[in-house]
């Protein structure tokens, strides 16, 4: 590629087209990797963010999609120059992955501003990659494009398909039942991940791959190829060429991630039964970006939008079945024919959504259902409930709960934390039965810290072992996108910070009703004032260090559980040179 008269305007050249000793360190300093002098002609320098590591194991094949993501971009005529990022894993790292979302949101954001790139490729696996380099790309607003790992291949068990996560609780409840062994758990852990990516179940790393491609900021079909798939890598390179395009358009995430590709997102999320903790990381995406985004839209968008995916923990199926129903395109192609989406919506592909998805066919009935006989009927998806015990709301997955406890009523037995319910839920004189609500507080953002996935605790071993198979729980905690069960979350405000959730006592009754979107705690307002008097906010569990910085300043769940100081986006201007 020879220089086309763009470079001027392009932000790489203020490093590699500069003159005298600060061009000749920038470009010196890079030519020890083996890069000739041509490539410093003026021609777009891609970074590809890599989430690659070992620790995470969603992620851990990234490098081989970054050498993808290379050839596109060599083939348009760009640079590429991959670059890691810390990988957020929720499966090894303790408290949760979701107490440093923000921080590898900071770090994207800062590493792609720091450098001299004109656009981006992201390439995330698990569940709080994906929103994170959204989020860091978003607030830098340089041309940026997403690539997922892809899901792992169908788990298989005992000639069945079992599901990462999903089956997890399921063979926990054999387990503790008896009607599983120990070593039949140890021989069902490497049927159940074959193959490298994330979940394969419709759990959080799949709905976020999907969101991203919903908003726009993936290519299409991109969010549901396996990870071993030739087509994932084939995805990739196309990635690659047209990042480089996008550069020359000026494409970036504030023309594409309107408050239009929200709603789209949203509903898709109802769609697909998607995990609860897209309200979480769509919510946290929009404030970096100024979009108007409230709770509410969770539930009034929803509303009319059916459950079309088959999938679990709501369904039968995995991804890798999903894909070859016809992925994502198919549900997008069904709600645009259906008006539910704003088909005219740019995405990465320069083209609208609605072009993007013509043609799009759903193969077979079984997967991917049709809005005129859907898996579920509309207004099944994500309800949001207001009351007394959660006045800044909190959420409930209608597709995986149990409808018989959609209205209920029953008393409270009150754990102070996920710890302190383990410690007994295998008692057999625990005082419990299937109509207790089980309440676990304590979890919230700045509660544990950082909002972990505990909220679908399992249900006493004494009520496993006579049949019962859900109980309503309530927690200001989050729950796995793979989970199931009659689960309120993401109850805010939070008890740490003297949310109503704190207030509740052993038997006090608690009245759930979804249809109509209520959550309340049935004493009167009167001995709550007199309990809120005697609460004491608990003693601080850090005073130092990043876990401090996050408990100082992450908001509640309900505005996205982000740092406050992070709401909109920076802009990529140039540092200044220090050379």
């Amino acid at each position: 590629m020879t220089n086309d008269g763009n470079d001027t305007a392009r932000r790489s050249q203020a490093w590699f087209g500069a003159s005298g000793r600060g061009g000749m360190v920038y470009r010196s300093w890079m030519r020890n990797q083996g890069f000739g002098p041509e490539v410093f002609d003026g021609r777009p320098v891609i970074g590809i963010a890599t989430s690659a590591s070992e620790l995470a194991p969603c992620n851990a094949h990234l490098t081989r999609v970054a050498e993808s993501v290379k050839r596109g971009v060599w083939q348009a005529g760009g640079l590429p120059l991959e670059f890691p990022t810390m990988a957020t894993g929720e499966t090894l790292m303790r408290p949760t992955a979701m107490l440093f979302r923000n921080l590898m949101a900071m770090e994207v954001e800062e590493l792609i501003r720091a450098n001299p790139l004109d656009g981006v490729v992201l390439l995330s696996g698990c569940d709080k990659t994906t929103p994170a380099m959204l989020m860091g790309a978003a607030s830098v607003d340089l041309p940026a494009l997403m690539v997922t790992g892809g899901p792992m291949l169908n788990g298989k068990f005992r000639g069945e398909d079992v599901g990462s996560g999903t089956h997890v609780w399921k063979f926990e409840e054999e387990l503790k039942t008896g009607r599983m062994t120990q070593e039949e758990c140890f021989f069902a852990e490497g049927c159940m991940a074959r193959s490298n990516g994330h979940c394969m179940t419709m759990g959080t790393a799949s709905t976020m791959a999907c969101m991203a491609e919903a908003l726009g900021m993936q290519l299409p079909g991109s969010a549901t190829w396996p990870a071993v798939d030739a087509r994932r890598f084939e995805i990739a390179q196309a990635a690659g060429r047209r990042i480089v395009e996008m550069v020359d358009e000026e494409l970036r995430p504030s023309r594409i991630l309107t408050r239009e590709a929200f709603e789209n997102a949203i509903r898709t999320n109802a769609a697909i039964g998607g995990s609860t903790n897209a309200v979480i990381h769509l919510t946290a995406l929009a404030g970096r970006l100024g979009v108007d985004l409230g709770l509410d839209d969770f539930d009034a968008l929803v509303r009319e939008v059916p459950t079309l995916l088959n999938l679990m923990p709501s369904g039968t199926y995995l991804m890798e079945d999903f894909c070859y129903a016809g992925g994502l395109p198919a549900v997008l192609a069904e709600l645009v024919a259906g008006g539910l989406l704003h088909g005219g919506q740019i995405t990465v592909t320069g083209r609208s959504v609605a072009e993007n998805v013509a043609g799009a066919e759903r193969i077979g009935t079984d997967v991917i259902t049709g809005l005129d006989a859907p898996f579920q009927p509309a207004g099944s998806g994500t309800a949001v409930l207001r009351g007394n015990l959660c006045p800044d709301g909190a959420v409930l997955k209608q597709s995986a709960a149990s409808p018989r406890l959609l209205t209920h009523r029953g008393p409270a037995l009150v754990f102070d934390s996920p710890e302190a319910y383990h410690e007994v839920c295998d008692d057999p004189e625990l005082d419990v039965d299937e109509n207790t609500v089980l309440v676990i507080r304590n979890a919230g953002p700045k509660g544990y810290p950082g909002m972990p996935e505990v909220s679908n605790v399992p249900l006493p071993t004494k009520l496993l072992k006579a049949g019962v198979t859900d109980m309503l729980r309530i927690c200001d905690g989050r729950m796995s996108g793979t989970g199931y069960g009659t689960v309120v979350l993401h109850v805010a405000p939070e008890a740490a910070v003297g949310g109503p959730l704190a207030l509740v006592r052993d038997g006090d009754p608690i009245v759930l009703d979804v249809p109509g979107r209520s959550l309340r705690l049935d004493v009167d307002d009167a001995e709550l004032e007199r309990r809120r008097a005697e609460w004491a906010p608990p003693a601080p569990a850090h005073t130092s260090g990043y876990a401090w910085l996050y408990t100082q300043h992450v908001e509640q769940a309900d505005r996205g559980a982000d740092f406050g100081f992070l709401r909109g986006f920076r802009g990529h201007e140039v540092p200044r040179d220090s050379h």
